[in-house]
């Protein structure tokens, strides 16, 4: 099913801001928000939830950590012990302080490349993707806010102009 949108391009980002209060405001629907760059506090102006991806962080490196411990005891203290400067090998717990650099690099390597696929899979960021910008412009230098619309496509279209909007558009969201 497809319906219509209005995309108001702005020329700043502090209008684009003030826009999307507006348009909060005022109860429409932003369905998306395209930028050249990261606009702060963007987010929160649309009443976007916070992300989740900092417990999946953590969650990473624990699994990490675990990962680490475990190999480095079957490795070292079960499948082949070996008397490596004169430290102790027959527990793992007695090793521990030579085995940290080791259980922090790992913690840090599931961490930051479990996320990079966790990222890419929750932003749907496939090989060979096309990309799904309404208007070359949002790369370089213009903002686009995409608006639900209704049926008034005329009074949004007087709304958004009064909020700064320098160009509109209406068209078909897939």
């Amino acid at each position: 099913m497809s319906k219509k949108v209005i995309q108001a391009m702005y020329n700043d980002d502090d209008i684009l801001m003030d826009a999307v209060k507006e348009v909060r405001a005022a109860n429409h629907h932003i369905e998306e928000v395209y930028t050249p760059f990261p606009v702060h506090g963007l987010d929160k102006a649309m009443g976007l939830k916070p992300t989740r991806l900092a417990i999946a962080a953590f969650i990473y490196g624990c699994i990490g950590l675990c990962f680490a411990t475990w190999m480095m005891n079957y490795m070292m203290i079960e499948d082949w012990p070996q008397d490596i400067g004169g430290k102790p090998n027959m527990s793992y717990v007695q090793n521990m302080p030579a085995f940290v650099p080791i259980m922090f690099e790992l913690t840090i390597f599931f961490a930051a490349h479990l996320m990079v696929i966790t990222f890419y899979m929750r932003s749907r960021l496939w090989p060979f993707k096309d990309a799904e910008n309404p208007d070359p412009r949002t790369t370089d230098d213009m903002f686009v806010m995409e608006i639900a619309l209704d049926g008034n496509e005329d009074e949004m279209s007087a709304f958004l102009t009064k909020t700064g909007a320098i160009e509109l558009k209406v068209t078909e969201k897939l």
